[in-house]
């Protein structure tokens, strides 16, 4: 095997495994001895210095790890810091309400409420950290049951569920009438 296809062996070992690797297992995975692999190892550590890159390899005893340079540390931080935008689109929004008002909830509810699929709508507010996994309901297949979490009450500045505001009946027949209306509207046309 060339210096090139083992070196970047050694590189996709360190950077898969992400901790520290035993010199020993190293050699064993490129099929040499432990004073070529450790050779080999030094050489890439001068090189990863040479070429001024972001990582490194650092050596622990007997084994190595790659990892980020110190001085890469402030672009790190500002990656990690940054807040995450939430995109909220109606559809999600749509879906968080009904989370909202009806957990805990599996999909096939809101699915039921929405009349089209929410699997991407859930997939989202789980990801955004304002629904998660709340159990699963005691019905064949055991669906997922989903609810609120507190992060949705911080982002919607809310104490409890008890503070979501009440919907009337006559309401909820209003906006469903003008849906229906909308709805038939767009079919017209």
């Amino acid at each position: 095997m060339e210096i090139n296809m083992l070196e970047a062996a050694i590189e996709s070992i360190l950077f898969s495994v992400g901790d520290s690797v035993e010199l020993d297992r190293i050699a064993y995975s490129i099929g040499h001895d432990n004073d070529t692999t450790r050779k080999i190892l030094h050489n890439m550590m001068d090189k990863y210095e040479e070429e001024g890159r972001g990582l490194r390899i650092i050596e622990l005893e007997d084994s190595y790890q790659m990892c980020t340079k110190k001085e890469m540390n402030e672009y790190l931080i500002k990656l990690v810091s940054k807040p995450k935008k939430y995109e909220l689109t109606e559809v999600v929004l749509e879906t968080l309400s009904i989370i909202a008002y009806k957990q805990p909830v599996t999909k096939l509810e809101i699915e039921k409420i929405r009349g089209v699929k929410s699997d991407h709508a859930v997939n989202r507010l789980v990801e955004y950290g304002l629904v998660a996994e709340k159990g699963r309901l005691d019905a064949p297949g055991r669906p997922l049951l989903f609810g609120t979490t507190e992060e949705f009450l911080r982002k919607f500045g809310i104490h409890s569920l008890d503070d979501l505001p009440i919907i009337k009946q006559d309401e909820v027949e209003t906006l469903k009438n003008q849906a229906e209306e909308e709805v038939q509207l767009k079919l017209e046309l």
